[in-house]
């Protein structure tokens, strides 16, 4: 059971769904909503009027997607010497944005990061600011330095957010550090909970690979039986049939596998043929025949191997389909490199009382060779010889298994019986032969 390919592939769906919001500066250069901080909050600086047009010119510039003009303008406007905290802050903040608008991560960064550099700030855009740096860290895979942007944020908030949490989160799992990502994803999942809000489905994702990270199947079912119920998918049923395996819960692993299996979901060769040994496991033997046969037989999903040919013929048999169990094994017999499965094919037809049949697959399994009794193919092959009435044919065979010790005394009770009937044979064709002879009548 593969429940995830890796972290890596993971992740990037995780950053890909992640909110990433990032608002042109102009905009909160307009007017910044404060938001409740520890610290107390700063009064925003007012923005003169120049400034106040240069801006406005690169953000029309920004949106009729004249980037490189835009940089220009705001490269002058860097310039300028006369020039408050707040004003040239918001300066690098537009830079930085129309960088992230043409997908130059690394001097977006850069930035950013001037704008922090700037001394004080309004708490909105000194934390909007630090939680863009870090997505960007993510953006990039420097996820160190997304930690340390984002610990940075924690510490300017009073109450952090769940999407902040799960930043934190996000940076310990690509560090590999599940034992701290665990708690700072939960908090955020809780936290959405307590909201009353749905979590998010990649979070849900993160979660259940951080407690299969850590071997935590009971947890790691709750979350997927959350996803199910949440984000119905059939690699969640599959992922969650693969849990109860692992709980050692058969029986609602078989029912959800079942269920996958009669929606006509896709199923792999393994899948197919896990469900079937999840049926023989239950003493069901005949759906697992039906669902082997469909698979190998009729979709072609499952590999003619000669194990699977070898399962097929024994879900068949233990259902009872002597016969149906035949055409399988007959065809593992001969992909193997032994002669042991004739004499599993040789017991079918003995079962069926096909004598003609059992030995010929019991001289082909002496003929391939190989066996591990090769005593016990010669009784058996005597016992099939005997109930075709070949006697002088059988007492071979038997004489045979007679030379192992291990079969010794049961060929010994055979050359017996044999040697009995072989006599009554004898004097029951002596009686027949004495026939009334032509002689005289009586009196003469």
């Amino acid at each position: 059971m593969s429940i995830i390919s890796s972290s890596k592939k993971i992740m990037i769906l995780l950053v890909t769904l992640s909110v990433i919001s990032f608002q042109p500066a102009l905009a909160a250069a307009q007017g910044e909503k404060q938001k409740q901080s520890r610290y107390k909050t700063r009064k925003a600086a007012a923005m003169s009027q120049p400034v106040y047009k240069k801006l406005q010119k690169a953000q029309e510039l920004i949106e009729e997607k004249q980037y490189s003009q835009a940089l220009e303008v705001l490269k002058g406007l860097r310039s300028r010497k006369r020039m408050s905290t707040y004003e040239r802050a918001q300066a690098w903040n537009v830079t930085a944005y129309v960088f992230y608008l043409q997908e130059r991560f690394a001097p977006a960064i850069d930035a950013y990061n001037k704008v922090l550099e700037q001394g004080e700030l309004p708490e909105a855009l000194k934390q909007s600011t630090l939680k863009t740096v870090a997505q960007l860290y993510f953006v990039t895979e420097d996820y160190q330095k997304a930690l340390e942007a984002v610990n940075k944020l924690v510490a300017s908030l009073e109450s952090p957010s769940a999407d902040v949490f799960m930043l934190v989160g996000q940076a310990h799992f690509q560090l590999k550090q599940y034992d701290a990502a665990l708690p700072q994803i939960e908090k955020a999942v809780d936290l959405y909970r307590k909201q009353g809000k749905t979590p998010k489905e990649n979070w849900l994702i993160l979660l259940r690979v951080i407690y299969h990270q850590k071997n935590d199947y009971k947890n790691m079912r709750i979350v997927l039986e959350e996803l199910v119920d949440l984000y119905p998918k059939d690699r969640y049923l599959r992922a969650l049939a693969g849990v109860y395996s692992e709980l050692g819960d058969t029986g609602k692993q078989l029912t959800l596998m079942e269920s996958l299996y009669e929606r006509d979901y896709k199923q792999t060769s393994g899948q197919i043929l896990n469900l079937a040994n999840l049926y023989l496991f239950h003493g069901l033997p005949y759906k697992a025949a039906k669902v082997l046969q469909e698979g190998m037989i009729e979709s072609e999903r499952v590999k003619p191997t000669e194990s699977n040919y070898r399962l097929l013929s024994q879900a068949w048999y233990q259902a009872r389909e002597d016969e149906k169990s035949i055409a399988p094994m007959r065809e593992a017999a001969r992909l193997s490199k032994t002669g042991e499965l004739y004499i599993r094919i040789a017991q079918s037809y003995m079962n069926l009382d096909k004598w003609d049949e059992a030995e010929d697959a019991l001289k082909q399994a002496l003929r391939k060779g190989k066996l591990k009794r090769t005593d016990t193919a010669q009784i058996m092959l005597g016992m099939v010889l005997f109930n075709q009435k070949k006697l002088e044919q059988a007492k071979e065979h038997f004489e045979l298994a007679k030379n192992d010790k291990r079969s010794s005394k049961t060929a010994s009770q055979w050359l017996s019986y044999i040697l009995e009937e072989m006599q009554r044979d004898k004097l029951t064709k002596a009686s027949k032969s004495k026939a009334v002879r032509p002689g005289s009548v009586a009196g003469s």
